[in-house]
């Protein structure tokens, strides 16, 4: 069931991932819907999480995980 908002549940799931994590669930998708909607608080957070915590993709990352 898709919610909207941030759920305490999806923050600490988000929390949890680390960086290769995030960077294969952006590059792939999977696990939650709303994590992929830009529209949706939980993909705000996602993809602030990801760029601002984190800084992005680096090329180390991206090597590893591939296409």
């Amino acid at each position: 069931m898709i919610t909207e908002e941030l759920t305490p549940e999806d923050k600490a799931e988000i929390d949890a991932l680390s960086h290769e994590e995030m960077c294969r669930l952006w590059r792939f998708g999977g696990r939650k819907q709303e994590w992929h909607d830009s529209t949706h608080p939980a993909g705000k957070y996602f993809t602030e999480r990801l760029w601002t915590h984190f800084g992005g993709f680096t090329p180390e990352i991206s090597k590893r995980i591939g296409w």
